[in-house]
């Protein structure tokens, strides 16, 4: 690697971006070579189903293990790099003459090279959290070459590396996989159940105006098929699927799923590529309201109001399917993998009136939510207000008051904007206030820190979450401990050093250490609220070490531990 600026020209590389945007059919096949020299086993596909978003890159398994040498999948520059406490952790981003940009995260340490260069600046700062965006060849990076090693930082819940393939351009990331990427897959998607939903107001599924659970049997051809439907008027399906790959038993999202009426296709859409700006509308693609109650993410094969994804492919009538007296239907749904492995479900409808037995019955309340128009409301203890086109769909939202807590109606509907809800604690001293925060209940009453913006007697939280909000006062400054030393040892033999900081409620907002009283660099891991200093820095100037770390919770509680240590 050469980080004595070796420019390529910006606007050469914009153009051979420009000849070379990804296109909707054709990859590039021989141009990229993986990330790792391991085969590669997937913990996730692209375009899984997520919280409010869809992964948007494919996250392989490191064996269990981090350390593994991470390659670049081309020459290119580096144009970003980002160490954060959550989302992708250390991460680097790499874009390629060809026009696309390749981004690894999770990373556990950078190659030596960039590891100093972004340590430099993380002292230059004195932050652990940094971000950066080198200029076009100032760091050239050559296909093959070792650019960091896989780890688990930020959101993590394991050792793998999130690799991503993105439009240089447009940012927009596409499936890894149409690259030429190989990974084991010959194991069909898994059909777990199958939903029907009435759609218009006279709408009945089996005797039902409610949506309801069809049962299904596999055929000897492999094929499944669903116990015949008795509909009327407008109705739609969804599944609960998963995939998975030869050599790995968690279960992954699939790639496409189509919906065929009488051989015409109704609905059809894959994850061949998305965009970041349309990834929460995920929330319509899915059931929100059965996710809210049983956590099955059931992905609709209609559209419903508000879904403004990019994903689809094919669309006639909404992916709606209008069912009259006397006719019949065969409905075919197609569920694949990118390796073309598939599972056809058949459902036969016929139309046919009959009286309903299960109605569905719509919870009211004092209070419509019009979507469109902004909605304001005083809970006493605290206002809430939501601008326009915060929900997607106009209901009936259950609001209650109280003194010191309110809830706003439950977590069966999801926002697609932030609302704002507002507290007067004009009732409280003025030191108390220094010390409360706005907190959202969880389903055991915990309260949970709410990011509070004080502006006298006023505290207001920007949030995307329904539920019970309160105001919570945290007194008890953060816990320090060292977790791999004791005062006044010899630490001779020590790559690291290591310190555990917790806080009980409010949460860690900010931390600082000095080494005879200079700035060192600390890694905050908050999975194992761990603080780490690396003795490799090679700042000690002494054989008494004096160790000073500061923590801070996010109400202002502060905590000092001091020790000592030699090392020579």
């Amino acid at each position: 690697m050469n980080l004595a600026h070796m420019r390529i020209p910006i606007l050469s590389l914009f153009l051979l971006s420009v000849l070379s945007v990804p296109g909707q059919e054709k990859y590039p096949l021989n141009t990229f070579r993986s990330p790792l020299d391991i085969p590669l086993v997937l913990a996730g596909t692209f375009g899984e189903l997520r919280s409010n978003h869809f992964h948007s890159g494919i996250d392989i398994k490191t064996q269990q293990r981090q350390g593994l040498p991470v390659y670049a999948i081309a020459e290119g520059t580096v144009t970003r790099i980002k160490i954060g406490l959550w989302g992708y952790g250390k991460a680097i981003y790499i874009a390629h003459p060809n026009g696309y940009t390749s981004v690894y995260g999770h990373l556990q340490k950078f190659a030596p090279e960039i590891e100093s260069f972004i340590k430099k600046i993380q002292y230059e700062k004195k932050s652990y959290e940094v971000e950066v965006f080198p200029d076009y060849g100032d760091i050239n990076i050559s296909k093959d070459q070792v650019v960091a090693y896989s780890g688990n930082t930020g959101g993590s819940s394991g050792p793998h590396l999130h690799f991503e393939i993105r439009s240089s351009i447009s940012e927009k990331p596409t499936n890894p996989l149409l690259y030429g990427l190989e990974v084991r897959d010959a194991t069909n998607p898994t059909l777990l159940d199958l939903y029907a939903y009435p759609l218009s107001e006279d709408a009945q599924v089996n005797r039902s105006s409610k949506k309801i659970q069809i049962k299904f049997n596999k055929q000897k051809d492999g094929t499944y098929l669903a116990e015949k439907v008795y509909a009327a008027g407008t109705i739609g399906f969804g599944i609960n699927t998963y995939d998975r790959q030869d050599l790995a038993a968690n279960k992954n999202g699939i790639y496409s799923i189509q919906q065929s009426v009488n051989g015409k296709i109704y609905s059809y859409f894959n994850f061949e590529s998305f965009s970041f700006g349309e990834t929460r509308y995920i929330n319509t693609l899915i059931d929100y309201d059965h996710f809210g109650k049983y956590k099955e993410r059931i992905q609709r094969c209609f559209l419903t109001p508000g879904n403004r994804l990019g994903i689809y492919k094919q669309i006639y009538n909404d992916g709606q399917i209008p069912v009259r007296e006397g006719l019949t239907y065969n409905v075919e749904i197609l569920i694949k993998d990118l390796h073309n492995n598939t599972v056809k479900l058949i459902v036969p409808v016929e139309g046919k009136r009959q009286q309903p037995m299960v109605i569905e019955d719509e919870e009211k309340t004092e209070h419509f939510i019009i979507a469109k128009q902004p909605n304001n409301y005083d809970l006493g203890a605290a206002k809430v207000y939501f601008p326009a086109n915060t929900f997607y769909n106009d209901f009936y939202i259950d609001l209650k008051k109280g003194k010191d807590t309110v809830v706003i109606h439950n977590n069966r509907v999801p926002a697609h904007k932030n609302f704002t809800v507002t507290f007067d604690v004009a009732n409280y001293a003025p030191e108390e206030r220094k010390k409360l925060f706005i907190a959202r209940l969880d389903n055991k009453n915990k309260a949970n820190y709410m990011t509070t913006f004080k502006r006298g007697t006023t505290f207001t939280t920007r949030t995307r979450s329904l539920g019970a909000y309160t105001l919570a006062l945290d007194t008890i400054p953060p816990n320090i401990r060292p977790k791999n030393f004791k005062a006044r040892q010899w630490l001779n033999n020590y790559r690291y050093l290591s310190l555990i900081i917790s806080d009980d409620l409010s949460g860690i907002d900010s931390y600082s250490a000095t080494l005879n009283g200079e700035w060192i660099l600390m890694e905050y891991e908050p999975k194992t609220k761990t603080l780490t200093y690396n003795f490799d820095d090679n700042i000690l100037n002494q054989t008494q070490c004096e160790l000073k770390v500061i923590v801070t919770d996010n109400v202002g509680n502060s905590n000092t531990f001091t020790s000592s240590f030699y090392r020579k």
